[in-house]
């Protein structure tokens, strides 16, 4: 059981890395307004952002009740 309760916290450690990396990258996006379809590309990185912050409040909050 050990062996997978460690399997789970690496899968949760590398999924809250990834996620943290999608947020820097689409923060680090610099909309360019001049081109076509460019404001809906901007919408959806903000929608994106926000669905990825919530995944790791949702993953951190599961952490949190763990620990208890």
């Amino acid at each position: 059981m050990a062996g997978k309760k460690t399997a789970d916290e690496a899968n949760r450690t590398r999924a809250l890395r990834h996620l943290r990396e999608l947020i820097a990258a689409l923060d680090r996006r610099v909309p360019h307004i001049e081109r076509i379809g460019e404001m809906a590309i901007a919408r959806d990185a903000a929608t994106l952002r926000e669905k990825a912050l919530a995944r790791i409040a949702q993953i951190e909050a599961v952490d949190g009740n763990r620990s208890r």
